[in-house]
C-alpha cells in the first residue's frame, strides 16, 4: 500500500488499556491512520458519522449499545465501511450475529497484530476475512450435512425440522439454534414443540438421545 494514501481506521472498545494501546499500535504503522476511538456503541456510531472512517475496528461487548448494534447503525448510515470484529467472544451466535450485521472481518482479541493489520487493509480494499479456527468453523457450519439416517428414522419432519432436531441433539440452545438458522427464538421454540411432538419425544433431553441415536448432532 505504499505510496497509496493510509487506510483510515476507528478504534471501539470500551477497555480504555487495549483501546488506547491498540490505537498507539495501529497509529505506529505507516499504511494506517487511527482518526478516531470510541468507548461505547453509541459513540462509535457519532465517531463513524463524524471521521467516515475506512475500517471500524469493533468490539461486541460493550455496555449500552453493543458492538453488533453499533456495526447495523454504522452500515446502515454508510454501507461502504468495513467493520472487523475484534472480540473476546468464541460463541457461534455471536459470530453470526456478526455477519448478519454487515462485518466483513472477525478476529479474537488473541490474533497476532500482523493478522489484525493484514485484516484491517483486506477488509478496507472490499475483501472479507475471518480468523483461521473462525473460519474452520464457518465452512464446517454451511457444509452439506448428511441426513439419510434421521430421514429414515423421523420421516415425518420436514428439512426445517430435520436442521432444528439436528441442532439440539448438538445440544444447542434455542438462541444459538436460531443464530444458526438466522430465526428468531419464537420460531425456533415453535419448530422444537413440533420437533417433540412428531418423534414422541417427552422433552428435549429425549430428543437429544433420537436425535443422536439416528446420527445427528455430530
Amino acid at each position: 500500500m505504499t505510496g497509496q494514501r493510509p487506510v483510515t481506521v476507528l478504534v471501539v472498545d470500551d477497555h480504555p488499556v487495549f483501546r488506547e494501546g491498540f490505537a498507539a499500535l495501529l497509529g505506529s504503522i505507516d499504511d494506517v491512520e487511527v482518526v478516531g476511538t470510541a468507548a461505547t456503541g453509541a459513540e462509535a456510531v457519532e465517531q463513524a458519522a463524524r471521521h467516515e472512517p475506512d475500517v471500524v475496528v469493533m468490539d461486541v461487548s460493550m455496555p449500552g449499545m453493543d458492538g453488533i448494534e453499533a456495526t447495523r447503525h454504522i452500515l446502515r448510515e454508510r454501507p461502504e465501511t468495513g467493520v472487523v470484529v475484534l472480540t473476546m467472544s468464541e460463541e457461534d451466535g455471536t459470530i453470526f450475529e456478526a455477519l448478519r450485521a454487515g462485518a466483513r472481518g472477525y478476529l479474537l482479541k488473541g490474533a497476532e497484530p500482523e493478522e489484525v493489520v493484514r485484516a484491517i487493509t483486506t477488509v478496507a480494499g472490499g475483501g472479507v476475512v475471518f480468523g483461521a479456527v473462525l473460519a474452520g468453523r464457518i465452512t464446517d457450519f454451511l457444509a452439506p450435512r448428511p441426513q439419510s439416517g434421521a430421514a429414515t428414522a423421523f420421516p415425518g419432519l420436514t428439512a426445517r425440522e430435520h436442521e432444528v432436531l439436528d441442532l439440539v441433539a448438538a445440544g444447542l440452545s434455542n438462541g444459538e439454534i436460531a443464530a444458526r438458522l438466522f430465526l428468531s427464538q419464537k420460531t425456533v421454540r415453535n419448530h422444537v414443540h413440533a420437533v417433540l411432538g412428531k418423534i414422541q419425544a417427552a422433552d428435549r433431553a429425549e430428543a437429544i438421545i433420537r436425535g443422536r441415536d439416528a446420527g445427528l448432532g455430530r
